[in-house]
Formats: structure tokens, C-alpha cells, sequence
């Protein structure tokens, strides 16, 4: 474990934490103020694959097993799922599907989820785990982003120059925790006392998927909740 990891967990959890790390894949359990966590995390910006998938899959099942009304707390370092032949060829698609089924599992048994970014957070890797949070937060120096502009402009058949000329006023095309606080996605940055925040985070009830409604609130994703709530309405 590095020492960066290691003082990190030591102050989110300063009254101890017992968390094996496996092939950069954190696993195991804390001690809050109020009560046990159960910690599943990716550390060293790890290419998520089906293995790494099966085991943060396998910890989530035997939390909601044994304790079904445990916290969660995800911690995120990923630079994406991984590129090779062998984990397409086993259908990565579907081992993170069945992650992010595990964790809604966990949601519905009463478990609260919440994630910290603390390094990189990028495609598959983040949305199939730390993004199925109830509460997401991040470090200021966290990077997330799902798509490069490169990748997307290679998707959406735009010009790059277009792309970034856009990412300079829209924080839809731009990567950056600062620009995924501002369409709602993140939370907060959290400063200072990580326990205290963290234990604030874990007593916020969960209230659905506020995330298009912040987005509209701080200005970074003006369209998305008035869109949802016309075409809920049937307006649309």
C-alpha cells in the first residue's frame, strides 16, 4: 500500500480501518463515529477489468449478505476498464453490469453509498462503480472525466478545435472535477477534515438522482432536468 493510500484512509478513518489492497483493489472495513463501513475501492489509476470487477462485485454481495443496512464507501482511482483482448473476449460489459447491479442491490437493502474520488476517475472504470453512488464527492486535485475530447471528437465526428473551443464555456465538454461539481455529478471537494466530511456524507439521507436538478442549480447543465421532468410530464 502506498503512502499516499495509506494516509488518506488513516484520515477518513482515524479510529482504524482494516482494508486489504490486491492487485490494486481495496477491500475490507472502518470504524466511524457512527458504526462499521464497509470499503471497496481501486487504487495506482488501475485499468478496471473482469477480475477487478468480480472482486469489488464479491465484497458488495458479501457486505449486503452479512450486513445488509452497512454503509459503503467507494474509493475511486481509475483510469478506465481495461483494453484487452481477453477481458472483451470474456464480456467485460456484462462483469460491469453486474457490479453496478451488486451496489443497486445494496441501495435497495438500505445500504448508504458513497463514493471519494482521490485520483483518477475515467469511462467504465468510474461508471459502472464509484458513479452508482447515492453521495459522490472529490479531492482537489481529483481528475474526472468520461471521455477525452480527443475520443469524442472522434465519436461525435466534430472538429477538436470545435470541441475545445466549447470546453472553454460549457462544463459538458470538460474534463475536470471543478467542471463535474458544476453539472451536478460530484457533490463537493472536500478540504480539510475527510473524517468530519465523510461523516457528513454518510448521514445525508439519499434523495434520488438529484444530479440533472444540481446541474441546473450551479449553472452547469441548464437543459438536462427540464427536459426529464417535460418528458415525465408527457410534454415533450
Amino acid at each position: 500500500m502506498s503512502m499516499q493510500l495509506q494516509s488518506l484512509l488513516d484520515a477518513l478513518f482515524p479510529q482504524g480501518h482494516a482494508i486489504a489492497v490486491n492487485d490494486s483493489v481495496l477491500t475490507g472495513s472502518a470504524t466511524t463515529e457512527d458504526g462499521e463501513v464497509t470499503v471497496i475501492g481501486t487504487a495506482d489509476k488501475l485499468e478496471v477489468g473482469v477480475d477487478h470487477a468480480l472482486a469489488l462485485a464479491g465484497m458488495v454481495l458479501a457486505s449486503t449478505r452479512v450486513h445488509p443496512q452497512r454503509p459503503i464507501v467507494m474509493l475511486v482511482d481509475t483510469a478506465g476498464q481495461r483494453l484487452a483482448r481477453r477481458d472483451e473476449l470474456l464480456g467485460i460489459n456484462g462483469y460491469f453490469a453486474h457490479l453496478a447491479q451488486t451496489l443497486d442491490l445494496a441501495r435497495r437493502r438500505g445500504a448508504q453509498l458513497v463514493t471519494l474520488v482521490y485520483g483518477e476517475s475515467v469511462s467504465g472504470g468510474f461508471l459502472s462503480f464509484g458513479l452508482m453512488a447515492d453521495h459522490i464527492h472529490a479531492l482537489p486535485d481529483a481528475q474526472v472525466r468520461v471521455m477525452d475530447l480527443r475520443a469524442m471528437a472522434r465519436v461525435t465526428k466534430q472538429p477538436l478545435e470545435k470541441l475545445q473551443s466549447l470546453s472553454q464555456t460549457s462544463p459538458v465538454f470538460a474534463p475536470g472535477v471543478e467542471n463535474y461539481v458544476a453539472m451536478g455529478a460530484v457533490d463537493s471537494i472536500w478540504n480539510g477534515n475527510l473524517a468530519a466530511h465523510l461523516l457528513q456524507a454518510l448521514r445525508t439521507p439519499a434523495d434520488g438522482d438529484r444530479r440533472a436538478v444540481r446541474g441546473a442549480e450551479r449553472g452547469g447543465r441548464m437543459l438536462a432536468a427540464r427536459v426529464a421532468a417535460a418528458v415525465s410530464q408527457g410534454d415533450a
